[in-house]
């Protein structure tokens, strides 16, 4: 009896034992799993910082991201600059339509977070994680004013011939952007109701939509407020007051991670920039303004005609003739000058191209030549430049990047700068990350005395700069305008 009281402790210390052990390596690689998910999460920020860009996806709308009169704008465009300038890092951004697309790209680490001003919801909880709140909306009714409306003596004429009440929705037909939060907003109500409402989802975007009911080819759509109110301005034939859901939290998503760095980064500069007279100035441009009015009306935007100037025919034609995609030259020249013609430089530079006196000269033009032949000297001034660059810098991409640097400095400061390159070791025919760091240093006694150094003196932060800036306004310009 002992022998089998003794067996059955022995045995049962064993499974203490075994237990402990499990519990033990449990908890260790619940540790390890920890730690591991916290550094993963950190390297997504860190990786970011290292890697010198933040890769956004947005939509292309009246609010979110466009282009007007040569300048990139847009409600969500301007907080992701202000934060990538707060984090030191450039901003590229993406455009996808396709919100399910956009989610893939998100979870496959395509971009680093999407900022559409997304409904956050539950099962959207479940899959990402969502920032703090950029704009608190509702969703809305967007239907026709009724015919003659100007004309009705009273408010309550009109408002007894709108939609006013969810009952109301019974047995109509709504068209809303396919893939968008609206339509599972509808089979809600539909439920609530307990009657049907036709819903049909369309390929369109909700502004397309909404002009759509103002001009009646459809009667009925969805819209955040906000967006709504806003397209009002365009179309006062429409009515916006019809509220289908409670207020709703708008955010930008990240990628699910434990201990979300990159998440607590993004929060923690939004606390501290909502309270900035710059974030009052920047909501009140896109929200309290009429300036969609100015952009429905206007052809110099990538809504409508999608021109960036009055010179995009002879800039197509010149940026062909030097092998250039047109939008690249065009973003020169609103760098140069903004597309104003007679813009005159503290140096002297005049122009739409803001060429100096002594090439205006070498090329037989002056400040009385045609704003065609600005354009077409200044295409022929690039040539020149480009022929000056040394032809070991076969890379396409990498060579423009030579010609803006000697198109600002002029070429010598450019040569200078790649015999730096060389002496320490660097690649003198790459300009970013290599030949760019002498090139901005160019203004320190250490570099401009250097004994390869022929050209002296240079405000090289200003050519880095400039290049930074032509090269980024043509990525938006390629996303938005039309090759």
């Amino acid at each position: 009896m002992r022998l089998k009281i003794s067996a059955i402790f022995f045995l049962f210390l064993q499974v203490l034992i075994v237990l402990k052990f499990s519990s033990c390596e449990e908890s260790k690689r619940e540790k390890q799993f920890e730690q591991h998910a916290d550094q993963s999460s950190q390297e997504v920020l860190e990786r970011i910082i290292k890697r010198g860009k933040l890769v956004a996806l947005t939509d292309y709308n009246s609010v979110n991201y466009y282009i007007y009169r040569g300048e990139p704008m847009g409600y969500q465009y301007e907080l992701l600059k202000k934060f990538t300038e707060y984090l030191g890092i450039r901003l590229e951004l993406r455009i996808e339509e396709n919100l399910e697309k956009g989610f893939k790209l998100l979870e496959d680490g395509e971009v680093d977070l999407i900022a559409m001003g997304l409904t956050v919801t539950g099962k959207r909880r479940a899959q990402f994680d969502f920032t703090e709140p950029i704009i608190i909306t509702r969703q809305v009714l967007v239907q026709q004013m009724p015919e003659g409306w100007q004309k009705m003596a009273t408010r309550d004429q009109i408002e007894n011939q709108l939609l006013r009440s969810s009952l109301d929705l019974a047995e109509k037909t709504i068209h809303v952007e396919a893939g968008s939060i609206f339509k599972k907003r509808l089979e809600t109500l539909m439920d609530e109701i307990a009657d049907t409402i036709y819903v049909v989802e369309d390929q369109r975007e909700v502004e397309d939509l909404i002009g759509a009911v103002a001009r009646g080819e459809i009667e009925y759509t969805v819209a955040d407020e906000h967006i709504a109110l806003i397209n009002e301005r365009v179309y006062p034939g429409i009515d916006v007051k019809m509220p289908i859901s409670f207020p709703q939290k708008l955010a930008w998503a990240v990628k699910k991670t434990p201990q979300q760095q990159l998440l607590n980064e993004i929060n923690l500069w939004l606390t501290k920039f909502g309270d900035t007279f710059e974030a009052r100035v920047i909501y009140n441009k896109y929200f309290q303004s009429n300036r969609v009015r100015y952009l429905a009306k206007s052809e110099y935007t990538s809504f409508n005609a999608g021109r960036l100037s009055d010179y995009d025919p002879i800039i197509k034609e010149v940026a062909q003739s030097i092998g250039w995609d047109w939008r690249l030259l065009a973003s020169l020249i609103y760098q140069e000058s903004e597309f104003k013609t007679d813009v005159v430089s503290w140096a002297g530079a005049y122009g739409l191209m803001q060429l100096m006196p002594v090439v205006m000269e070498q090329f037989g033009i002056d400040s009385t030549s045609l704003p065609e032949d600005q354009i077409r000297i200044g295409g022929k001034f690039i040539q020149y430049l480009d022929r000056q660059i040394p032809e070991t810098i076969t890379d396409s991409a990498e060579r423009i990047k030579f010609v803006l640097a000697a198109y600002n400095s002029g070429v010598g400061h450019v040569l200078d700068a790649r015999r730096l390159a060389k002496k320490y070791n660097r690649n003198p025919d790459v300009w970013t990350g290599e030949t760019d760091f002498f090139m901005r240093n160019k203004s320190k006694p250490a570099f401009y005395h250097d004994s390869v150094v022929y050209y002296g003196y240079a405000r090289g932060e200003e050519t880095y700069a400039f290049v930074e800036q032509i090269l980024d306004r043509y990525d938006h310009y390629r996303n938005l305008i039309v090759e």
